[in-house]
């Protein structure tokens, strides 16, 4: 069996389509081993190309044809080529004409679950990026916009809910028969990756809704039987999601229905296709004894996000797959302040930069970094990444922070109005901001072309004669693959002045010539730049990238008792947070080379003590004050090592840190979390989750000298909770530290849940995640359970996704053990679902930083996925880009 050697796409080849296709009739009749798909196609030549337009190349994969028409009339078998690419007409008509396709396709043989397929008893649709070529022929790209109809039929028993995008039309039973249709049409041009189409026996929750202008919207959540008493909160979410778009950006719904359908069995979080969501139902199904509070705001978010795409990236779609990051980042960013509008701003801003710190940040240094716009591709699949998603909001972020609120509303207003219907590109995006702020956006754009994570240096100089203080900049960015050296980019530093007393100074810039004139704001735009104040007698402490308003690393002159004072006056939540965390990073990173060297480990008992004073101080949430308690994670540690990662010692110091806050701040840890239990009915809101947090940080680290007195407490609250938060985090405690006591506990766990799917994904994962080098012992014993499935994504994630990516210690065996069954699992799925397959090789992206013993193992485990035949696209492209 051969590999399948993707093809590299690159932005500078691309063309616009030969062919428009300007309306697509389909009439899909599902059956579970053999559904015919009749498509009739309304095309013509693009108007906005002159000269002959050549051959009409359809996309298709995994079709069979049936028959073939061109306007009415049979095609003779010369005037097409057919592969296993797709259907090319030779010499279309110069005309507009109809093509009429007739296929069948198999969707329970489609384990991919890209396309249309069955699982579960339900028939599904995934086509973002490229799954309607697996349905029928057609132009399988984003700047082909069509106004789909579509009429599906089934056998009322296998299927009795029919939906498809747009508005309903004509339903009922065919006479004669045990089958029934549906017709649904969609008014709004779209690409063919937002069709979709589901059949299955689901049950329904509904609710109504009327926009701001009065339009009624009939808002329907399915769900598969018996789950419907999880479904009320994302109902909730969805029409406070409505409410949200309509005050913060002014974008009202458009169709009569709006439809959110949950499914078991599904490669991503969600999908945005209009009017009809498909959603991986661990992103809607809800319910306190089976939901984390974590798990709530999930839904809540991707609820919200998939929303939000209906305006950016249905409305106004992407022209090309490498503008991919113009709708995730930019509703990436959408989602973030909806977020910290419903519940703690601060608290949002850290736990977005800790997810960007740990997954992009680490992408950004290793072999699979590329820039948030790559300039080419071989298997689109592959970046959907957390570049594109989490570096493209932070660069809308940047984008906001450099031109204001009022314009960059303004900037967004005019997008909306230039390119409602329109297959848009960066530029077209960029230029809208450049018009309403007067500025020129040509640098801006680097952070789109380049790759990699800027490096700004800061030093301070203070002369108390002159009374002046100086602050240098100086801004690097590390070669990646394909791009040795980097350009400067503009990168805006919020800052502040912080005096003795602890209050700002208002000091006077005598040099900004070549800098922004915002009140708190560098804009850094060249390799070094530098900035004098006036008038500043006393030495300030400088309060610098406030907000996280670059993502950058920063290298200041700070030292530890600045950072003590930080910690105590900084009026920025996120730099307060980011001083304790830098402070226990510098410790961590030092621990590690003692550990690696079997040298004592001092503990930081003077940060560990300024820590606890302002995790304890009330006047401050109790999320963000759960936050300030959670030390650095093991991501970061590594990325500050620059010889050689030790997973082993990385693990020893972080257990040494937690420690230090059990041996040294016990009482104090105990008392918080007696202070945040809640005695009242459980709320997934955020002032109840914020105390849980509170109480569980608190738990996590007072048990991490596995005493018996803490371990009690934790088989208390697991005995006595009546929330799968306080549950399962108790659970985890007793999982890592409490030997026996955490098998007894998982066994009773099992028995109490084994009928949520959702809830055993949890088992498998706290099981999994245990950091120690027998878990891989565990995991393959627990491949063997009758709940795990390579078939379910959602399994493969919990389990072996977790194991792999999610433990360091104990994927990262010395002895290499991991790596190869890592890699056997890899080769497992490639022929199952290639797409988890490659997403799983993601677990290597940094495996060029370990130290030599490891390094060279990891490098033997890829360099066998990569000799192995019958790879797919998705996952040679991940494993020839590893080894590069």
């Amino acid at each position: 069996m051969r590999t399948d050697t993707p093809q590299t796409i690159r932005l500078e080849d691309y063309r616009p389509p030969a062919y428009l296709i300007d309306t697509i009739e389909l009439n899909v009749r599902l059956a579970p081993d053999s559904t015919r798909v009749e498509a009739q196609l309304s095309i013509r030549p693009n108007p906005a190309l002159e000269g002959n337009h050549g051959p009409l190349s359809l996309d298709g994969e995994s079709l069979k044809l049936e028959g073939l028409e061109l306007n009415s009339l049979p095609l003779a078998n010369d005037a097409y080529n057919l592969d296993e690419k797709g259907l090319t007409l030779l010499d279309p008509p110069r005309e507009p004409f109809v093509l009429r396709t007739y296929v069948t396709i198999d969707p329970s043989a489609n384990t991919q679950l890209m396309g249309l397929y069955r699982s579960n008893g339900i028939y599904t649709t995934q086509c973002e990026a490229e799954g309607f070529r697996r349905i029928t022929y057609f132009l399988d790209r984003p700047d082909v916009l069509s106004v789909f109809t579509t009429r599906i039929e089934a056998r009322k028993s296998d299927a009795p809910i029919l939906l498809s995008n747009g508005n309903p039309g004509e339903a009922g039973d065919i006479e004669g028969t045990d089958r029934h249709f549906a017709v649904w049409h969609d008014p709004h041009p779209k690409p063919s990756y937002l069709f979709a189409l589901v059949g299955g026996d689901l049950s329904l929750v509904r609710e109504d809704f009327s926009t701001r202008s009065g339009r009624p919207v009939d808002l329907r959540v399915y769900v598969e039987k018996g789950n419907e008493e999880q479904a009320d909160f994302a109902m909730d979410a969805l029409k406070r999601s409505m409410v949200w778009d309509e005050d913060a950006f002014g974008r009202e719904y458009d169709l009569d229905v709006f439809s959110i359908v949950a499914v078991s069995h599904f490669n991503m979080g969600a999908m945005e296709n209009k009017g009809l969501n498909v959603f991986n139902d661990k992103y809607v199904l809800a319910a306190p004894a089976t939901a984390t509070d974590a798990d709530y705001e999930g839904v809540e978010a991707v609820i919200a996000h998939e929303y939000f795409h209906n305006w950016t990236g249905n409305r106004i779609t992407c022209r090309d797959w490498f503008q991919l990051c113009l709708k995730e980042g930019l509703t990436v960013f959408r989602d973030q302040e909806f977020t910290s509008d419903t519940r703690s701003r601060p608290v949002k801003r850290i736990q977005d930069v800790r997810l960007l710190r740990t997954h992009q940040f680490s992408e950004d240094s290793g072999p699979l970094a590329h820039p948030v716009r790559p300039q080419s591709y071989r298997e689109i699949n592959n970046f959907y990444t957390a570049t594109v998603y989490e570096k493209g909001a932070e660069v809308i972020r940047m984008l906001k922070t450099l031109i204001g609120p009022e314009t960059f509303a303004a900037g967004m207003d005019l997008y909306f109005q230039r390119h409602d219907g329109d297959a848009a590109t960066i530029e077209e995006f960029i230029a809208c901001f450049a018009q309403t702020s007067g500025r020129d956006m040509s640098r801006f754009m680097r952070w789109y072309n380049q790759a990699g994570t800027p490096e700004v240096t800061v030093a301070t100089f203070h002369d108390p004669d002159a009374a002046t203080y100086t602050i240098e900049l100086t801004q690097t960015c590390p070669p990646t693959p394909g791009q040795p050296s980097k350009e400067p980019q503009t990168i805006p530093v919020l800052f502040a002045l912080i005096g003795p007393d602890g209050n700002e100074i208002d000091a006077q810039r005598t040099d900004a010539s070549n800098l922004s004139g915002e009140p708190g704001l560098i804009e850094l735009s060249d390799t070094r730049q530098t900035l004098t104040f006036a008038g500043v007698r006393q030495r300030p402490v400088p309060s610098l990238l406030r907000n996280f308003s670059a993502p950058v690393k920063l290298k200041d002159d700070l030292s530890e008792e600045d950072r003590l004072f930080l910690l105590r006056h900084d009026a920025d939540p996120f730099n307060r947070w980011q001083a304790a965390q830098t402070m226990m990073l510098d410790w961590l990173l030092g621990a590690q080379r003692n550990a690696r060297e079997d040298q004592e480990m001092g503990a930081p008992d003077s940060i560990v003590a300024a820590i606890m004073v302002a995790a304890g101080d009330t006047t401050f949430d109790p999320a963000y004050r759960a936050e300030l308690l959670k030390p650095p994670s093991f991501p970061d540690v590594a990325q500050g090592i620059v010889n050689g990662v030790d997973p082993d010692a990385i693990h020893a110091a972080m257990e040494r840190m937690r420690q230090t806050f059990s041996a040294t701040q016990g009482a104090v840890l105990d008392e918080i979390r007696a202070s945040a239990e809640i005695d009242a009915p459980y709320s997934p809101d955020a002032e109840q989750a914020g105390l849980r947090a509170l109480k569980n940080a608190a738990l996590a680290l007072l048990a991490s000298d596995s005493s018996d007195a803490a371990l009690d407490k934790a088989q208390a609250q697991f005995d006595s909770a009546d929330n799968m938060t306080d549950r399962l985090a108790a659970l985890g405690v007793l999982v890592q530290r409490g030997g026996n006591r955490g098998s007894q506990a998982l066994k009773r766990f099992y028995d109490d849940f084994q009928r949520y799917p959702l809830v055993i994904d949890k088992w498998f994962m706290l099981q999994a995640t245990v950091p120690d080098a027998d878990t891989l012992d565990a995991v393959r014993a627990l491949m063997e359970s009758p709940a795990f499935s390579m078939r379910n994504p959602n399994r493969v994630r919990a389990l072996i996704g977790s194991f792999a990516a999610a433990n360091p210690v104990a994927f990262n065996r010395l002895d290499g053990e991991s790596y190869g069954f890592v890699a056997e699992r890899v080769l497992e799925l490639n022929a199952l679902n290639p797409q988890v397959a490659a997403r799983l090789l993601g677990a290597f992206r940094s495996w060029k930083t370990l130290e030599p013993a490891r390094r060279e193992k990891a490098r033997a485990a890829l360099e066998k996925i990569a000799a192995s035949d019958g790879l797919s696209r998705d996952v040679n492209d991940i494993v020839t880009r590893s080894l590069a």
